[in-house]
Parts: C-alpha cells; structure tokens; sequence
C-alpha cells in the first residue's frame, strides 16, 4: 500500500523573526512512516519543520505554513491508500503579515488571527475519496469525547486520541498512549509505549482497515502514481 504521513508542526509567521507554532515534535508521525516502510509500503512523509532526519526510502517533502501543508496534501492523497493526518497543523494564522520586524513598544499589541483551513475536514468532505483516512486528536481535557466528535464532524475513519497535557507522554516525548476510535464505535487502547511501538500496531491497525475498506467497495488495491 501507498502510506501518506503528514507530521509535526506549521508555523504561522506574524512577521520576518515571528511566528505562531506549537509543540509537536513530529515524532510521532515519523515513527508512523518509519513503521510503514519497515511493513513494506511505501510512504510519503509531510512535515512540518522538526529536528529530525526523515526515514530511509520515504518520499520527503518539507512544508513550513499550515497552507503549504494543505496544498501538500491534496497533491498526493489521490495516489495514496492511506491518509495518516498526525502533523498538529496551527488552527489560526496572523490576518495579516507585516513584512518588517515589529518594533516593541510600551504598549498593548493586538494580534488579529484569522482560522487556517482544515486539512482533515477537507478530505473527510470529499464524498469519491478512496483512501482510509485517519486523523489525530491532541487534547488536555474530555480526551475521548472530544476525540468522538472530531470523528464525526470530520468524517474520517479513524481518530487516534492522546492526551497531551503532560510533559512525560504526547509531545515532545518519546512515549505515547493512544485510544483508538473507530466509525463503527469500536474503541481500541495502546497503554503507554515508546511511539516506535505505538506506531508499528496503528501501522498494522490502517492496513487492516484499509483492506476491509476496500474489500467492501470492492475496490483492487493497485499501485498508484
């Protein structure tokens, strides 16, 4: 199968040494397209900017804004089997960005921001898609009913949860433990592991749905380009 991974995080410039981002570490997502590769498919690898060296023998491309990172993914999710949305896309970006540095001063500074698109609604919208598509949810609070309902409301396949208001697990960290959330209800947990062997069980996990996926529409899984 052909495996499409996005990975770590956007920068959204507020101006030429500024920018909004956030934690990701993108090793997560790395993790999952390394384990694709080890499992024999071929993988193309989205990232954010991240200190990490991307795996052997996946097609890398490197994207730093939220938009780059859309435009990347609908550029390649046709060819692909499987859609792995991992990257932690920023949800807003500056309305407008000042192409000079901003001079500090000895006052309020207001920010306008204005919503990214959503690259996991945008795929999840498109009703002739045929690629199994799964999406992260890094939440703090209400993890698994927050992870439902970006289930339903993107309509993808599966939502991999994890809890990120620690320091010790989720981002940053080499650990993680995930909840599993399917369309049919199931819920499936990986307890707390070093993310290299959380992602060899959801490789696992997305091929199998991909294959009932396509058993069902029957749909033959053949090469793509």
């Amino acid at each position: 199968m052909k495996f499409l991974v996005t990975a770590g995080p956007t920068r959204e410039s507020i101006d030429p040494v500024r920018y909004i981002s956030n934690r990701s570490s993108g090793k997560m997502g790395f993790a999952v397209a390394e384990e694709a590769i080890n499992a024999g498919h071929e993988v193309i690898l989205i990232s954010g900017p991240v200190n990490l060296a991307p795996p052997r023998d996946v097609t890398f491309i490197s994207v730093s804004t939220g938009d780059e990172m859309f435009d990347a993914v609908h550029a390649h999710a046709d060819e692909s089997h499987v859609c792995v949305l991992c990257a932690a896309v920023a949800d807003y970006k500056p309305a407008n960005v000042s192409p000079t540095k901003i001079k500090k001063r000895d006052e309020k500074f207001l920010l306008e921001l204005t919503p990214t698109r959503d690259i996991l609604d945008s795929l999840g919208d498109r009703h002739d898609r045929q690629f199994l598509l799964v999406g992260f949810a890094a939440e703090t609070n209400d993890v698994e009913e927050n992870a439902a309902k970006k289930l339903s409301e993107k309509n993808c396949d599966i939502i991999i949860a994890n809890d990120v208001s620690s320091v010790n697990c989720g981002m940053e960290s080499d650990e993680n433990e995930v909840t599993i959330l399917f369309q049919n209800g199931e819920r499936r947990k990986i307890s707390r592991a070093q993310k290299k062997i959380i992602a060899r069980e959801l490789v696992k996990i997305f091929t199998n749905s991909a294959t009932k996926m396509f058993d069902k529409k029957n749909v033959m899984i053949t090469e793509r380009s």
